[in-house]
């Protein structure tokens, strides 16, 4: 995602064309090409005939595999004739050598349903994306090394990249235009010119896509300041004279912070501005068309001024919503598209449509989930995790576990012997809570005792930040000393908390203290529909469906339910399972609509009256140390599936 949007004023003004006609320029039927997409003075053109890119980015890690076409369709629909999408190497390489292109990380299917819908592509495959997404795309077992210096010629990472690139590139080079397939260029890395701490680095991930056998048209992309520090020689500029003027990314919305408003942008504010940037003559990339999930704990953060998680929603305010559903947006895009290049398809396009899985995303509410087992982390510990002993506290990254790649995401829980108060990091007593600590609270004195107890701080990595001059140093879990009075603590058990789903049964008691784990079921009749679960009540934490982590929860919202796709539920019994940090009340009830907001129809997004106006469109540095130390308060749960999404404003 762009750092900073790309000003009107840089394009160049002149007079466009009435009505575009492309219909005889789509992947499916194009036959003995050759030229691919290319630049003459200020025009693109593909295959020699006069080409405007009008671009949407949809990016598949973030949507159910069995949703891409209806997201496709949909952006064919509204007028776009060109898919962009980043490609997230932390989910592809999670673990070292260990590759990963199945269900929702199918890159070649993507690419094939794009040809199929009559999209062209634009790949932007990093290896850095950026995109809120934990450190930037950018597999934290890296930062393994001490001395690790990501995006630069330092050989431990172009080692590292040349490997997932010999794995990567091969899969893509079949699907790009003069093979046969939609792609009709590649982004060389991704805003480097707000990093650009290494001028031989831009050519070097120039030099490794082309040895691959990536034929199509490279380009960078960056804000105005950083497109002199950004450039690669034989790359395409977007945005300087005598070249074709392309706003990359232009920011439909914004995402959204924990603790934070929900940011919205006016439907009518963005569409005179997407219609300003056309009548420049120039393409443009609408960044999100669809936003989707940060499913799991893969959201990124923001570092600077202050340290400042993602939400689990990509939402994003974008042209459609989570869930796939159409917004103002879009009718007021398509309708401003259709004067250009005639009738886009229809909104129900047959020849696809039935071939796509509920594309309709009616919604459902399933009512109340009952949480029938319980399991405290202190009595789960013992029989299922296997601590860590060390004399010194020891990182998430650093740890001994998973083969040699350490921890990367969820939680680490440290434990060690005191005997006296003192003044520390996070914390618990034995079992009793007694505090926590983040950026703002680095000290917590802990009461008095008799004998020796054991301290435990649990250490929470809610996303390392994704955007800034110190990605080097994302290591999460304790990454120094515990001091007692000044003296450092040591002999440690370090226990790797990643939330893979092991839960044991136990009977639900009247009430739960600490960390705990809740299992139930939430019943389906007929055919699963998307749905969003409500946990009104609870703190934070994280909950899994079927095995699915839906992403965490936390109670300052602005985010107030988690979405829950209807392709990974299924008929009867579909297991809930709930990861809560800190004592519940354990009462559960049922609500047909928000009750902050009464009357609000099913599927609609609450746009706060206080909210108005464009997002800030300013990214920010990152701080050196995010290490996010959280424990929770009691509270007094309900857990539902309804088929809308709320915000806080």
């Amino acid at each position: 995602m762009g750092s900073e949007a790309v000003p009107i004023w840089l394009l160049i003004c002149f007079s466009i064309h009435a009505r575009f006609n492309w219909s005889h320029l789509l992947p499916l039927q194009m036959w003995g090409r050759s030229l691919g997409l290319q630049t003459k003075d200020s025009l693109f053109q593909l295959e020699g005939h006069p080409f405007r890119i009008f671009g949407g980015s949809v990016h598949y890690f973030r949507v159910p595999r069995e949703y891409w076409r209806d997201r496709m369709m949909k952006m064919k629909a509204c007028g776009l004739n060109t898919l962009t999408t980043y490609v997230p190497w932390n989910l592809h390489e999670a673990a070292r050598g260990k590759f990963d292109f199945s269900g929702i990380l199918d890159l070649e299917t993507f690419l094939a349903t794009a040809a199929e819908v009559g999209l062209w592509v634009i790949l932007r495959p990093g290896p850095y994306i950026c995109s809120e997404w934990d450190l930037g795309g950018l597999p934290s077992w890296l930062l393994r090394d001490p001395a690790m210096r990501l995006r630069t010629t330092y050989k431990g990472f172009t080692e590292a990249v040349n490997a997932y690139f010999d794995h990567l590139i091969p899969k893509v080079v079949s699907h790009q235009y003069k093979k046969g397939g939609p792609i009709i260029a590649v982004q060389v890395e991704n805003e480097y010119g707000s990093y650009a701490k290494d001028p031989n680095y831009m050519t070097y991930v120039k030099t490794a896509l082309l040895e691959r056998g990536i034929v199509e048209l490279l380009m960078t992309s960056d804000n105005k300041d950083g497109l002199s520090s950004g450039f690669v020689e034989g790359g395409r500029w977007l945005c300087i004279k005598n070249q074709p003027r392309m706003v990359m990314e232009y920011w439909t919305g914004w995402f959204d912070s924990w603790g934070g408003p929900h940011n919205i942008f006016d439907a009518d504010e963005m569409v005179n501005t997407v219609h300003s940037i056309l009548k420049a003559g120039a393409s443009i990339n609408l960044y999100m068309f669809h936003g989707g999930t940060n499913f799991g704990f893969m959201n990124g953060a923001l570092g600077f001024p202050n340290y400042k998680p993602d939400i689990t929603s990509y939402d994003y305010d974008a042209v459609l919503t989570e869930a796939g559903d159409y917004t103002n947006k879009f009718f007021k895009l398509r309708q401003l598209f259709s004067k250009i290049i005639g009738n886009p398809n229809p909104l129900r396009w047959p020849a696809l449509y039935e071939r796509s899985f509920n594309a309709s995303h009616a919604g459902a509410s399933y009512g109340t989930i009952q949480l029938q087992h319980y399991v405290s982390l202190w009595d789960l510990l013992p029989s299922v995790v296997e601590p860590i002993k060390s004399e010194v506290p020891v990182n998430m990254e650093s740890l001994q576990v998973n083969d040699g790649n350490g921890q990367s995401y969820g939680y680490t829980l440290y434990e060690t012997a005191i005997k006296v108060s003192l003044a520390l990091s996070q914390v618990f007593i034995n079992t009793l809570f007694i505090g926590f600590l983040n950026y703002n609270t680095l000290e917590l004195t802990i009461p008095e005792g008799q004998g020796y107890r054991h301290l435990r701080i649990l250490v929470e990595n809610c996303g390392r930040v994704n955007y800034g001059l110190f990605l080097d140093a994302q290591r999460k879990g304790l990454i120094g000393d515990v001091f007692l009075n000044e003296t450092p603590l040591r002999n440690f058990k370090i226990y790797s908390l990643e939330m893979k789903p092991l839960f044991m049964e136990s009977a639900v008691p009247d009430e739960a203290t600490g960390p705990a784990f809740f299992r139930g079921s939430l019943q389906v009749q007929y055919l699963p529909q998307d749905t969003f679960l409500k946990l009104e009540g609870w703190e934070k934490g994280v909950v899994f469906v079927n095995g699915q982590n839906l992403g965490r929860y936390w109670k300052i919202g602005p985010q107030e339910t988690l979405y829950l796709p209807g392709t990974w539920l299924r008929p009867g019994d579909n297991e809930v399972s709930v990861c809560f940090l800190k004592a519940v009340q354990l009462l559960l009830s049922a609500w047909n609509r928000p009750r902050a907001f009464p009357g609000l129809p099913s599927k609609s997004l609450y746009i706060p009256p206080t909210v108005t106006g464009p997002p800030v469109a300013k990214r920010s540095q990152a701080n050196a140390h995010e290490s996010q130390l959280t424990t929770l308060k009691s509270c007094s749960p309900s857990l539902l599936a309804e088929p809308y999404r709320r915000h806080n404003g």
